[in-house]
C-alpha cells in the first residue's frame, strides 16, 4: 500500500525526523489561505501515488499566496499517469545547500532492510545506479540488532564531510530506520535530504511503501489507504481478494499461484510477447473471483489476448471454468481467450468449456504460444 507524501512526512515527523511544516489544500481558496499562513514562498505540491509529479507539473514554487492559489488551480484535477490529483500540499519552500538522497527497502536477496544513500540527491536513484554506481553506498540491515548507531554514522558520512551535518543525518538515518520498522513499511525514501544555507539538515520530500501482510496490526497505517488515488483495477482486484499487478504488455494473464504466474510471464516473453499483467487468483475455487479477474483484464485497452493458465490443485478446474463461461456472458469480450486447465476435475471442465464453445489446451508451451500469437496479431 502506497501513502501519499503528507501522510509519510507525518509517520517521519512521530520518529523525530526534521521535516518542514505542511497543509493540504483540496481547492484554490485552502491553497490560498495556506500560503498566507506561511507569509512566504511556498511550493505546492500534487499528492498522488505516482513518480515524476515535477516532470508532470504536479510541483511549483510559488513565490506568494496568490500564486500559490493560480498553482492550485492548475494542479487540481490534473491527470498524471492515470491518476487525478484531489489534493495538493502546501509546504514553505526552503533554501537548498545541496541535496542527497537516503532510502531503506527490503532486499530479498539478503533477506533484509537494506540502506542506499547517495550524495545525487533529487535525481532517480535507478539512474544513479546505472550512470554512477559509486555514487551509492548501500548497507544491509542485520534484524537481530537493528540499525546501529556506529552504521548510522557511516552511512552518512558517505553524503557529508561537515560533522556538524554528519551529526544531524546520522540521527535522520537512524529515525528512518525506525519510522520504516513502526510503519510495517517495505520501502521508504527521503529524496532529497537537504542541507540549508545555516546548516540545517531536513527531510523535504518522503515516499513510503507499506507491506499489506502488516496492515492488519496497523490499523493506523491502515486507514492511511487512498483508494482514489489507486489504479481502480488494483482496488478492485485488492476487494476481490485478488493478487494484481498492471504493467505494459499485450498478453492478459490469469493465474492460479504466484510461481506460476511468475513462470506463465517468464514463458511469454520467451515466445515474443509481453504480459499485460500479473493476476493470481489464488487457490479458491469462487467462480466469482474468475469473472471479477476477466472484468479486471479486459478493462485494460492494450490487451490483445487472455491466457487463463489453471493448476488444479485445490483450485477447481471446473469451478474456473464456470467463471470463464459466467464472465464471458456477462462481458462484451472483444479479445480472444485461450485456455489451459490441468489438475482437479480437470475433465468435467473440459465438457463445460466445449458446451460453452471453447477449447482448452494441457500443454503449458502450447497455450502461451497461442496466446502470443493472437496478441501479437
Amino acid at each position: 500500500m502506497d501513502i501519499h507524501e503528507y501522510q509519510a512526512k507525518e509517520r517521519f515527523l512521530a520518529a523525530g525526523i526534521p521535516v518542514p511544516p505542511g497543509e493540504i489544500a483540496t481547492t484554490p481558496d485552502e491553497a490560498e489561505s495556506i500560503a498566507s499562513k506561511y507569509g512566504g514562498p511556498v511550493m505546492v505540491k500534487a499528492q498522488v501515488h505516482t513518480g515524476g509529479r515535477g516532470k508532470a507539473g504536479g510541483v511549483k514554487y510559488a513565490k506568494d499566496a496568490a500564486e500559490a492559489r493560480e498553482h492550485a488551480t492548475k494542479i487540481l484535477g490534473m491527470d498524471i499517469k492515470g491518476l487525478r490529483v484531489e489534493k495538493v500540499l502546501v509546504t514553505p519552500a526552503e533554501d537548498i545547500d545541496t541535496e542527497a538522497y537516503v532510502g531503506v527497502l527490503i532486499d530479498r536477496s539478503t533477506q533484509s532492510a537494506t540502506f542506499m544513500v547517495s550524495a545525487a540527491g533529487g535525481m532517480d536513484i535507478e539512474q544513479v545506479a546505472e550512470t554512477q554506481p559509486d555514487a551509492i553506498r548501500r548497507l544491509a540491515v542485520d534484524p537481530r540488532y537493528g540499525l546501529l548507531p556506529h552504521q548510522a554514522y557511516w552511512l552518512a558520512n558517505f553524503l557529508y564531510e561537515d560533522p556538524g551535518l554528519v551529526k544531524q543525518a546520522s540521527k535522520a538515518i537512524a529515525q528512518l530506520y525506525r519510522s520504516f520498522v513502526d510503519s510495517g513499511a517495505s520501502m521508504t525514501e527521503i529524496n532529497p535530504l537537504i542541507t540549508t544555507p545555516d546548516g540545517k539538515v531536513k527531510a523535504i520530500d518522503a515516499k513510503m511503501s507499506i507491506d499489506d501482510n502488516e496492515l492488519f496490526r496497523r490499523p493506523e497505517v491502515a486507514a492511511m489507504r487512498d483508494s482514489s488515488s489507486e489504479p481502480p483495477s488494483e482496488t478492485k482486484a485488492r476487494e476481490a481478494g485478488l493478487s494484481y499487478v498492471k504493467l505494459d504488455g499485450s498478453v492478459g494473464c490469469c493465474v492460479n499461484g504466484a510461481g506460476l504466474a511468475m513462470a506463465t510471464m517468464d514463458l511469454v516473453k520467451y515466445y515474443g510477447g509481453e504480459p499485460a499483467n500479473f493476476l493470481d487468483i489464488g487457490g479458491s475455487s469462487n467462480p466469482d473471483k474468475v469473472v471479477s479477474a476477466l472484468e479486471i483484464i479486459t478493462s485494460d485497452p492494450n490487451v490483445r489476448a487472455i491466457l487463463f493458465n489453471i493448476f488444479g490443485g485445490i483450485t477447481r478446474c471446473d469451478d474456473v471454468a464456470n467463471g470463464i463461461v459466467e464472465a464471458t456472458q456477462r462481458i462484451d469480450m472483444k479479445v480472444p481467450i485461450v485456455i489451459r486447465l490441468t489438475g482437479t476435475n480437470e475433465e468435467k471442465a473440459l465438457e463445460i468449456l466445449e458446451d460453452a464453445g471453447f477449447s482448452a489446451y494441457t500443454s503449458m508451451d502450447d497455450v502461451v504460444e497461442k496466446a502470443v500469437q493472437l496478441a501479437n496479431g
